[in-house]
């Protein structure tokens, strides 16, 4: 069984369209990187799984059910723009609220719990208000995620915070999924995504475009041989004479994406008269394989 899908979704806001028959489908306990660029339908595309806005047309099951199922909706956690909070109520009075909210059972508890897994348990007495940004997203985190949902939706949640912030939150991430809660995150910070996914979908246009795996998006990802000179546009002639494909990235590397080892670059170049300063082997990453993919269409 998968926790969302979807099938032939449409969503028409007056003349613009913004989803476009738009097909997704996430499997029970994966960490989903929704990518896409802004005005794609991401954030349209949550919005509607979480029963925020109606879909036009089109299927939405999830956990093999309606998307509108009391039942389903009960098991939804969900953090998109920002949490609801009262800017002069400590977290923990925000949190308490939210639990009434949701008429949880043994409320303290619960919060005490969801605190603690997103190690916002010391801050507990702060005021919503002097929290860093980094916390008040981890904040939204904690309140998505009282009342266990199995299904939790992240519109954006990393984007914005600093590199210690994204580091606590790679591991809030992985800790939930490791719980048994089936994350779906968007970004645009593609590096950081890359660190957690375990499934990848790219819109455009409204449309999904490609659906992968990370270990299938790792099979994808061209392996090159990157290297540097003092005369750059004279290897990259030479180079371009055998090799079918070479270029010149903005870090001032040659790369040569052929299958060919550096060894045999170093002897070739050398009986040219090109002696190589550095030189090795590297793997494009998810944000030039997204960069080539939105190039391609």
């Amino acid at each position: 069984m998968n926790a969302i899908e979807i099938k032939g979704l449409t969503k028409n806001f007056k003349e613009k369209q913004a989803l476009c028959g738009l097909d997704m489908t996430v499997p029970v306990g994966a960490i989903y990187g929704f990518i896409g660029e802004n005005g794609s339908g991401k954030s349209t595309t949550e919005k509607i799984i979480c029963g925020l806005i109606q879909k036009s047309s089109g299927s939405v099951k999830l956990f093999g059910k309606e998307h509108t199922d009391p039942d389903i909706r009960a098991r939804l956690g969900v953090l998109i723009e920002a949490p609801g909070c009262f800017s002069n109520m400590s977290v923990w009075n925000n949190m308490m609220l939210q639990a009434a909210n949701l008429d949880i059972h043994n409320a303290e508890q619960e919060v005490v719990k969801v605190l603690k897994l997103v190690r916002m348990e010391g801050a507990a007495g702060n005021k919503y208000k002097n929290c860093s940004l980094g916390m008040k997203q981890r904040i939204g985190i904690a309140m998505a995620l009282l009342g266990n949902p199995t299904l939790l939706v992240l519109d954006e949640p990393i984007n914005g915070l600093d590199a210690d912030g994204m580091r606590i939150m790679r591991e809030v991430l992985i800790n939930i999924a490791k719980s048994g809660t089936t994350v779906v995150i968007s970004s645009h910070i593609l590096g950081e995504l890359e660190k957690i996914a375990t499934h990848y979908g790219i819109i455009r246009n409204g449309k999904m475009i490609k659906e992968m795996t990370a270990a299938e998006l790792n099979a994808d990802c061209r392996t090159y041989v990157a290297l540097q000179t003092k005369d750059l546009s004279r290897t990259k002639a030479i180079l371009s004479c055998k090799y079918s494909r070479v270029e010149e990235d903005e870090a001032g590397y040659i790369r040569v994406f052929d299958t060919v080892t550096p060894e045999e670059i170093v002897s070739y170049l050398y009986e040219n008269g090109i002696v190589i300063k550095e030189i090795g082997t590297a793997k494009i990453g998810l944000e030039e394989y997204y960069i080539d993919l939105m190039e391609g269409k």
